[in-house]
Order: structure tokens, then sequence, then C-alpha cells
């Protein structure tokens, strides 16, 4: 527990990965994550304010577990006006992220490592997030690693907490039951409206995807609004 009384939540959505960068990697660290990478233990400082980090206010959108940032990069550039938290824990990935959102030039994008659920949890002021990203979390497809998923009951209504009304979160998957899991978690939430949509044309096609369909799985979309 921490001294303003925050706790530390267990991991359960993800497992760390290796964090060894390579060569474009450690470039492109070097190059952005000093201004747009928010330490670990930043949060836990007194008086930590996400606003100070973006250097302005401005509509807050969260995206959970952009990956290598291939939507992140095209979406943040689309909304310049818009201060987004992007939170991923595997280092390789945030790094190339930071190459290509500063390919893109997209300077709005703050990133941090910190487990997604307890940031929002702790750090995320109720009704505060104009959108909400989620696509393609990891499935946990094995029944016995259901409990790790990302959208469960609690989750959902925590994170629905944190949209302000009329805020929006979208989410993507290509596993199908994930998908009805989604569906059946998310409509049961009375905070939220929302179900199965189509594919969402601003979020470009992700390396995710891509393999999903050379699968010949169902790419599902669903977006999901604060009422």
């Amino acid at each position: 527990m921490l001294d303003d009384g925050r706790t530390v939540r267990e991991v359960l959505t993800y497992t760390r990965r290796g964090s060894r960068l390579d060569t474009k990697q450690q470039k492109a660290w070097d190059a952005y994550a000093a201004e747009w990478v928010i330490p670990d233990e930043a949060v836990d400082e007194p008086g930590f304010s996400l606003e100070s980090w973006f250097g302005r206010k401005g509509p807050l959108i969260v995206d959970i577990g952009g990956g290598v940032g291939e939507a992140t990069a095209v979406l943040a550039a689309n909304r310049p006006d818009a201060n987004i938290l992007a939170l991923e824990v595997w280092r390789p990935g945030v790094a190339e992220s930071l190459g290509r959102v500063g390919t893109a030039g997209a300077t709005n994008v703050r990133f941090c490592s910190v487990d997604a659920l307890w940031m929002l949890e702790n750090i995320v002021a109720p009704e505060s997030v104009s959108e909400i990203w989620t696509f393609f979390p990891d499935p946990w497809h094995k029944t016995r690693h259901h409990k790790r998923r990302l959208v469960t009951t609690t989750n959902a209504r925590m994170i629905a907490e944190r949209l302000a009304p009329g805020g929006t979160w979208r989410l993507a998957t290509d596993w199908v039951a994930y998908a009805e899991q989604m569906v059946e978690v998310l409509d049961a939430e009375p905070l939220l409206s929302g179900g199965v949509v189509d594919r969402w044309d601003e979020r470009p096609v992700t390396k995710f995807e891509r393999k999903g369909l050379a699968k010949d799985r169902v790419i599902t979309d669903l977006l999901y609004r604060r009422v």
C-alpha cells in the first residue's frame, strides 16, 4: 500500500515479455522517451498529474495495450487536440510506438508501462475520459486463463466509471469466443450502451489483425457509450 492509501494490484491481464531493444527501437527510445514516456515510479509521486505530462488541458483518450503503435500513431495524428495516454507494458513495443508516433508528427501521446487497470483505477479520475481504445487484447484463450481477460464484469464497471457521460469505449478482437464474452459482459453493464458495429474505418489494419485474417479468424469491432 502506498502512503496515500492506493494499493498496487496484482497483475492478471498480461505477462511481461523481453525488454531488449533492437537498433531501430533504441534510436526511437533515445529520441523521444525522455519527453513522452512517464516513468513507472512517477505515478507514485505525491500530487502526480497527467495534465502536467501533457503540458495542457484537453480531452483524455486512453489506449490500452497499443502494442507497437500502429493504430496509436494514426489515430493520435488525427486527434491533435486530444491528450492520449498509451498504456503498454512491453518495452520494445513502447519504443517502436515512439518511433511511429514521432514519424506521424503526433506530439500528443504519453506512454506509461504501469498496469492499465491499476492506472485507470488509481490515477485516472472518474468521468474524465472521452475515449478508450482496446484493440486485440490478449484473449487468454485457455479456459483456466479466462479470469485474466481484461473484459470482466468487475473491470467493465471500473472502466465505464472512468468514461465521461457520452464517452466511448471501442474494442476489437479476432477471437469469436472473447467477442461473445465482451458482448455478454458489456451489455450487462448498466453504465454502458452499445454492441457489435461495423469495422471502424479510422482504425488501421495492424499486424495483430493481419495475423488473425491470415488464420481466417473473424474480426469483431464493438462500440459502447457511457450513458
